[in-house]
């Protein structure tokens, strides 16, 4: 396997891992203090999981491809990112199809986590792009 492959991969997991915690408590906490008396759907470490693992795998993707010669990586990018679209609507269907009635905060809860690792994805893959 390529070194750079595993160099890049080890940093983004790396990085990944550290603002991923830094959200969670944060996130965790702003719940704590500001809706503690919500019940949510979905436990907040599961919507972290959710959005490690997809950042992870459409990363090493991209990795891959770009560490085997093809540097036309955006329209790669941009149709795994329509598939992260419906992974989201996936995983947030037990809760549409629920008969919970404050969806809101759960959707919430998703979506500005999903926007945040979004904007992570875009800054890194913006990083292989300008290698060209």
């Amino acid at each position: 396997m390529n070194p750079d492959f595993k160099k890049r991969q080890l940093s983004f997991l790396l990085q990944i891992i550290s603002i991923s915690v830094l959200l969670f408590t944060v996130h965790q906490y702003i719940l704590h203090y500001f809706a503690s008396s919500v019940f949510l759907f979905f436990p907040l470490w599961h919507i972290y999981i959710f959005h490690i693992l997809v950042a992870m795998v459409i990363y090493t993707i991209i990795n891959y491809r770009y560490s085997n010669g093809k540097t036309e990586i955006f329209t790669l990018f941009m149709g795994i990112t329509i598939i992260k679209m419906i992974l989201a609507i996936l995983f947030l269907l037990p809760l549409l199809l629920s008969d919970f009635v404050r969806k809101q905060p759960d959707v919430f809860n998703f979506f500005i986590p999903y926007f945040i690792y979004l904007f992570l994805e875009v800054f890194y893959v913006t990083k292989f792009l300008q290698k060209k």
